[in-house]
């Protein structure tokens, strides 16, 4: 029987039409909106008791006798359009509770150092161009998120991209969008890579045992039976953001990046113009025999690293002494560091390699350090206090009373109210926060701890929740909490940690969100649009319908969760493929591919994961996300029909 459009299903509409019109304006933060929306879902239980006791009726007959026909119609709208049992369901779904787990994986590897690697190496092979970098994040997270959750895959690359970002400097909204949906894209290169696609066999197999008498049951889909679709579609998804990427990103400002850069901050608080390069000191070279005090001291530059057979450091000691074959990272006035150079017959690197991991703005910077009237360094030098071996703070010059000093800056004794100009670890300056002989002035640095002596524990507990993921049938929360929770017994995170890495703001939207979606598929909502516009298409050629159950799919992951979709769909697709004379299994593939076309609002959990870090607005993604939802639908109608 067609489904009716009922009292309930217009309530459902317009609360669907107030969600997208919030979302598009943007009148207020989209997580706000989304608990706006939950609220009003619960307000509806307000009105029950009048439904369920008819008061209506007797009402309106005693007051507005002429609505009197209407009672029924109105009783059926007070009723709740969601049942208040599953109004705070989001906040225990398995989607939810899955992605605050993987926050804390990835906030783990983060704090060994494993993600920083990972983008050193991306860095070192891709250099720090943008056209380089994408293609080859997108295309790792791609191929991550074939057999893990897509959400998963991002969440783990944060903090890589976040790194990436800090070392080329380009702004972190123009690669966390082109890595989110090429997370999105690698789902549907497998059958385990997002959860529509792994929710069809079972769906396929149910649709089965309802099939008409002479139709020929569907076979499944093997694990990489879908490999080429998805590949084509990854392929022009890196393809769209390296050619039109400058068009459709947003170049928003990251947040915490202002004063990231050393050489800026300078100039502008200190009117210092300095440069730093990294030299390599050959076997013949000049330097070769001579400590590092004695170099800086002739030359006036500053050595702030230094890279030797054994190790590399920040801030050396002045009384190291450099040998062939050493790298020195050197500070200087714009053009001294050329000079010395030459007068040293080093050769200077066109950019940072050895050193960028160490003197990447996350871990390494310039700082002003204040000398209270209760230190014990006053009267002293820096060359008498050992500074940078003591407390790892190479000065770079010196503020006293609206004069900054730049030479001869450690001979001289130092005076309560001195501001020094320093660069060092950010790790080294955490320590003198408790030092009474310092004030340190600069606050907003990272004060994160990293323990590169806990990367098997959190390598160990990150496999284990994958095996459980790839090998087991435990749901995908179970088997993420697992690895998150062996992370903070083992000492990875500790449980304050594991609270801060998670973005709470996309857990809010996501729970508050999934109500709405359980409203649209229980009042009939759902059921209702979908026929009504296959109605309109009947008659159609084959791939005509292909193509609007696509779109279908397409608009309803966009208002709820893309497995609720699926689930809907599916059986709708198969009965419309079999009237048609199609094959009702590639219908079927239809749909569950075509729920991972996410991309024009930031409602997915991959695209809701990335919009605070990215700092991007509604209508950024419907700006990068609208041509990408296109180009989505045509690559999957062009490959489906060329494999089936």
């Amino acid at each position: 029987m067609d489904p009716q459009l009922t009292a309930q299903m217009i309530l459902v509409l317009l609360i669907l039409a107030l969600t997208i019109f919030m979302f598009v304006s943007e009148i207020v933060r989209v997580d706000v909106a989304a608990l706006v929306v939950m609220v009003l879902l619960g307000l509806t239980e307000l009105f029950q008791p009048y439904a369920q006791n008819g008061v209506v009726t007797p009402w309106l007959a005693h007051h507005a006798p002429a609505l009197a026909a209407h009672a029924p119609w109105l009783n059926e709208m007070l009723a709740p359009v969601v049942p208040i049992a599953d109004l705070f369901s989001g906040f225990e779904s398995n989607a939810v509770i899955s992605i605050i787990a993987v926050m804390i994986i990835g906030a783990g590897l983060d704090r060994t150092g494993l993600m920083t690697r990972v983008a050193g190496f991306i860095l070192k092979v891709g250099g720090s161009t943008e056209k380089r970098v994408i293609p080859l994040i997108s295309a790792t997270v791609g191929v991550i998120s074939s057999f893990m959750q897509n959400v998963g895959a991002a969440a783990l690359f944060i903090p890589v991209v976040s790194r990436i970002s800090a070392r080329t400097g380009l702004p972190l909204s123009r690669l966390l969008m082109p890595m989110g949906f090429c997370a999105i894209l690698g789902g549907t290169l497998t059958m385990v890579g997002s959860s529509p696609v792994i929710l069809l066999n079972d769906l396929i197999l149910t649709s089965n045992k309802t099939l008409p008498a002479g139709v020929a049951p569907m076979r499944t889909f093997d694990l990489f039976s879908i490999t080429p679709i998805g590949l084509a579609m990854l392929v022009v998804g890196i393809l769209y953001f390296v050619l039109f990427g400058r068009w459709v990103l947003p170049a928003t400002p990251s947040k915490g990046s202002e004063g990231a850069s050393t050489m800026d901050y300078l100039r502008e608080t200190y009117g210092l113009e300095c440069a730093l390069h990294e030299v390599h000191v050959p076997a013949e070279g000049v330097l070769v025999g001579m400590n590092i005090g004695d170099i800086e001291r002739r030359d006036w530059v500053r050595i702030v690293g230094l890279q030797t057979a054994k190790d590399s450091r920040i801030a050396p000691s002045k009384d190291i002494v450099v040998e062939a074959g050493n790298m020195l990272a050197v500070m200087a006035p714009v053009g001294n560091v050329e000079a010395f150079a030459e007068r040293n017959d080093l050769n200077i690197k066109k950019q940072l390699e050895t050193f960028a991991e160490l003197l990447v703005a996350t871990r390494a910077g310039v700082s002003e350090v204040v000398i209270p009237p209760s230190s014990r360094l006053i009267g002293k030098t820096v060359r008498e206090i050992w500074m940078r071996r003591n407390y790892g703070l190479a000065v770079l010059a010196l503020h006293r009373v609206g004069e900054t000093i730049t030479t001869g800056v450690r001979d001289i004794p130092l005076q309560a109210g001195d501001t020094l100009i320093c660069h060092s670890a950010w790790e080294d300056l955490a320590k003198l926060e408790h030092d009474r002989n310092f004030v340190v002035v600069t606050t907003e640095f990272p004060h994160e701890e990293t323990r590169p002596h806990k990367v098997p524990h959190a390598l160990l507990f990150f496999g284990l929740a994958l095996a459980l993921v790839l090998f087991t049938d435990l749901k995908l929360s179970t088997a993420l909490l697992t690895g998150a929770v062996g992370m903070i017994l083992s000492g990875v995170l500790n449980i304050d940690e594991a609270y801060q890495a998670v973005s709470w703001k996309t857990v809010f939207l996501l729970a508050s969100l999934i109500p709405l979606g359980l409203a649209v598929e229980v009042t009939g909502t759902a059921a209702w649009i979908a026929h009504q516009t296959l109605t309109l298409l009947h008659g159609v050629p084959i791939w005509v319908l292909q193509a609007a159950i696509a779109v279908l799919a397409t608009v309803f992951t966009l208002v709820m969760s893309n497995v609720g979709a699926t689930v809907l769909l599916v059986p709708l697709a198969v009965n419309i493929a079999i009237g048609a004379g199609a094959n009702p299994a590639v219908f079927a593939l239809t749909v569950a591919i075509a729920t991972s076309n996410s991309f024009l609002i930031p409602t997915h959990q991959v695209n809701a994961l990335i919009m605070g870090p990215g700092g991007y607005r509604v209508a950024d993604f419907m700006r990068a996300g609208g041509i990408m939802t296109l180009l989505f639908l045509v690559v999957m109608m062009v490959m489906l029909n060329l494999m089936f």
